[in-house]
This record gives structure tokens, C-alpha cells and sequence, in this order.
């Protein structure tokens, strides 16, 4: 019996596929030469995001012998599946899995997405 692995993204992190293009992205955005080649800032595309930021439970007791808890609470992240993100690089860890690499990164590190939005259904198209 085989079973496969998966990435499970904690927290307030951000799972990202580099973006391995130059010059100007695919969604429109173009990096100056200067930032690029000092690896300030870096894009890919959002892969996976965490749950978000854990919210405090007023209703928890931290005394040892209450037995009430609760499931945790997320608020959730900005970023989504599929958003093309602009980030901080020296905040990012980069990790291997199943042959393919990936940027871990902070919501924090992020300063831009580039979402598609589907216009069809406001525009009557």
C-alpha cells in the first residue's frame, strides 16, 4: 500500500513556486534589473497558504483541570491559490519536495499579489 505525501502549510505562511522567467512576468509586472539582480525582491506563484493568524479563544480557561477547548480559530490570509506574489527574498526558506522547489515565506515578507479576477459574471459576458 503506497501512500502520498503532502505539504501542509502552518500558520501565517505562504508556499510559493519561483517564478524562474526574467524581465517581465506573465501577469504584466516588471521587475527593474537593479532589484532583480540583487535578490531583494522575488515573484512565483502562491501554491499553498497556511490557515492564517490563530485567534485567542475568550472562552478558554487556562486553569489545568477545565476540560473546555475548543477547535482553534484562523483569521484567514490575504494570499490564495494561484496569486502571483512579489516578496522579500531574504525572508523566504527554500525547500525541496518531490523533485520540485519551493519558497517558504512569511504573509508578512509579501508586498504585492496579482490576482485574476473573473469578470464575466459583473460585466454580463
Amino acid at each position: 500500500m503506497k501512500t502520498k505525501k503532502q505539504l501542509i502549510v502552518v500558520g501565517d505562511r505562504v508556499l510559493i513556486k519561483p517564478d524562474t522567467t526574467k524581465d517581465k512576468t506573465t501577469t504584466g509586472l516588471y521587475l527593474p534589473q537593479g532589484v532583480e539582480t540583487k535578490q531583494e525582491v522575488q515573484s512565483g506563484y502562491v501554491f499553498k497558504v497556511g490557515p492564517g493568524y490563530p485567534l485567542p479563544d475568550p472562552n478558554n480557561s487556562e486553569e489545568p483541570w477545565d476540560k473546555h477547548r475548543s477547535e482553534p480559530k484562523y483569521l484567514p490570509l490575504q494570499a490564495e491559490e494561484g496569486d502571483y506574489a512579489l516578496f522579500l527574498r531574504k525572508t523566504a526558506v527554500e525547500i525541496e519536495f518531490e523533485n520540485e522547489k519551493y519558497l517558504l515565506v512569511p504573509q508578512a515578507a509579501i508586498l504585492l499579489l496579482v490576482r485574476d479576477d473573473i469578470l464575466d459574471g459583473l460585466t454580463g459576458g
